[in-house]
């Protein structure tokens, strides 16, 4: 029938003409005339597609590869490189060796700073990819929603008025604040008939409150402020193994539950009524999302403090490379994340020398500008 409609279009034969007498030599060479035609015809239309499919496949898988061997790199500088210079031959025997001078370095040290900044780095970037997602804005990190402010808030206030310490003290505050601050911005968002412009709205006014409050407890708190002073600028120097462990299943839970939420967020991008009639529920996929940004940006604030940028960078970043399918980008974030959050608190251990600049510092430096250039190109785009 396509054949007699395309006919009937040229003028090259009458209606009548059976479709499989005319096929040109070229359309097929053997057989019968009318059954290369039929055989042919489905191969030109779906060959395109499935190699343009297939490519994109293959592109993004090697992406990936290329994105694990990156972050593999990042994670042997971040082990050799620091504020004491140590050769290759002393990193290799002091990860090997415990009667070795640099063993206590490397193990003690360097190790435990490193997974830590690969565990902080994955969750704050899929948490940045989850609530740029989840709020459809492209501007918006785990910040937005005041996640990070309500964790820094309650340990703050763990710190200055319970005397705790030690990351055991701290992640109990840290994700209570983290997880009523997500209830009071749904709440004010509207609850169920909240939207991402109102979502963004209610997290922007908490976390300046917030962001308040604890500038105010530091500067009352003379006792505490050299405490609070450098976690709240956000660093990797207290790393410890214990840490690591305590810190490692909150995070894996985070990571799993955002994973999971890939495909249900592909849907809500479409909006509300799109999202149900391919079988989502946009409000179980929100609150199952604001659980995942708390396990990710709870954990991670409370072990090294509330660093920015790392969850508004990495998205844009990702997003160039594998397009808007939040299955691919996310996957992409747990790789590229950490390789950005290690080579920030690298490049403060070098700049820093003999000290070193804190990770919160560097990333601050970095996200500044790239956060006012996409301000800018969004607004010529849209001019």
């Amino acid at each position: 029938m396509t054949l007699i409609k395309s006919r009937q279009t040229s003028g090259s034969s009458p209606p009548s003409e059976p479709a499989d007498a005319g096929p040109s030599p070229k359309a097929g060479q053997t057989g019968e005339p009318g059954k290369a035609g039929k055989a042919e015809r489905p191969a030109r239309s779906g060959r395109p597609a499935a190699d343009g499919g297939r490519t994109g496949f293959m592109l993004r898988t090697a992406g990936l590869l290329g994105a694990a061997g990156l972050l593999l790199l990042v994670l042997a500088l971040s082990i050799a490189v620091g504020a004491k210079q140590l050769s290759l031959s002393e990193v290799l025997q002091g990860l090997t060796d415990p009667a070795s001078p640099s063993y206590s370095v490397v193990h003690e040290m360097r190790l435990p700073r490193t997974v830590l900044g690969l565990l902080a780095g994955a969750a704050l970037g899929l948490a940045g990819g989850v609530m740029q997602a989840l709020t459809r804005n492209p501007l918006a990190d785990p910040g937005l929603l005041g996640i990070n402010g309500g964790a820094a808030a309650a340990v703050v206030t763990a710190i200055s008025f319970f005397g705790v310490s030690g990351y055991t003290g701290y992640i109990g505050f840290a994700f209570a604040g983290a997880a009523a601050v997500s209830v009071a911005v749904y709440a004010v968002g509207g609850g169920r008939g909240a939207t991402p412009a109102r979502l963004a709205l209610a997290g922007t006014a908490l976390n300046a409150a917030l962001i308040s409050y604890v500038s105010a407890v530091q500067l009352l708190d003379t006792a505490s402020l050299d405490r609070m002073r450098f976690w709240t600028v956000g660093s990797l120097a207290r790393a410890q193994d214990d840490i690591n462990i305590k810190a490692l299943p909150f995070v894996l839970a985070g990571v799993l539950l955002a994973l999971a939420l890939a495909r249900p967020l592909n849907a809500l991008a479409l909006g509300d009524e799109a999202a149900r009639a391919l079988g989502s529920r946009p409000e179980l996929t929100r609150g199952v999302a604001i659980l995942a940004v708390t396990l990710l940006c709870g954990a991670a604030t409370a072990a090294c403090g509330p660093i920015v940028f790392v969850g508004l960078m990495v998205p844009h970043m990702v997003r160039s490379l594998t397009g808007p399918d939040l299955r691919w980008m996310l996957t992409y974030c747990v790789l590229l994340a950490p390789v950005l959050m290690l080579g920030a608190d690298v490049l403060g251990r070098v700049l820093g020398r003999p000290g070193e600049l804190q990770v919160g510092i560097v990333t601050v430096v970095l996200g500044g500008p790239f956060f006012l250039y996409f301000v800018r190109r969004r607004r010529v785009a849209q001019a």
